[in-house]
């Protein structure tokens, strides 16, 4: 790493995560987190600066971080959608839905927040519509992602010198958009959602905001093509 400032992307080795993860390496030296190794090195091989953190984002402990002597940037990224009505949701969609979406994101800032206070830095936390509005089928994963932001605007209160920003982007022509339109039985147009690039430029203006502002919010919603 050089003296560039550090981000740590969660989820990077694919769709949103990858595009914030280009937005960021004009600026940033790179962690690349996520689970896939091979993706995840293919895309540090492409972004100067980058380095692969292969690990399961659900079982970090402080060993695993101990190689990270900077960090100004966290974006968590990573998450899961299990959708269907809430009387045929099961106990394991809940605990699977809240320990990546939730539990995970609050266990390692958490570990990380000695560097983040250190660097007076800045937590991302890639939301989305359904943090906002709950509709039907939807209702597993949007109580996670209204715990989601209500984490984040604790955060925010609890660590004054950090700035924690929540991100809502609408439908995204992802691979995780591709496994949600065959949970909901529907055709899959890509002219219809947001670019993922899109939303990793939104994610770069965030952080490279003037130390005088804090954008606590951004909300991204597709215009069709």
């Amino acid at each position: 790493m050089s003296d560039r400032p550090v981000a740590l992307v969660t989820g990077a080795s694919s769709g949103i995560g990858s595009a914030i993860a280009r937005s960021l390496a004009p600026t940033h030296d790179l962690l690349l987190g996520g689970r896939d190794e091979t993706s995840l090195s293919v895309l540090a091989a492409e972004l100067p600066g980058s380095q692969a953190w292969p690990f399961d984002l659900t079982d970090v402990a402080s060993a695993d971080l101990s190689t990270v002597s900077r960090l100004d940037v966290v974006v968590h990224s990573a998450g899961v959608a299990l959708l269907g009505p809430l009387g045929e949701a099961t106990d394991e969609d809940w605990r699977r839905t809240f320990e990546v979406n939730v539990f995970a994101v609050a266990s390692l800032t958490k570990l990380l927040l000695p560097a983040l206070r250190a660097a007076s830095g800045h937590v991302v936390l890639i939301n989305s519509g359904a943090g906002k509005n709950a509709n039907p089928g939807w209702g597993v994963y949007a109580a996670s992602k209204f715990a989601l932001r209500a984490y984040a605007d604790s955060l925010r209160a609890d660590e004054p010198s950090l700035r924690v920003t929540s991100v809502f982007p609408g439908r995204t022509d992802t691979p995780m958009q591709h496994e949600v339109r065959r949970q909901e039985g529907g055709e899959y147009d890509a002219t219809q959602y947001l670019d993922p690039a899109s939303v990793g430029r939104a994610v770069a203006s965030a952080v490279l905001a003037t130390p005088d502002a804090h954008i606590t919010e951004v909300v991204v919603r597709p215009r069709p093509r």
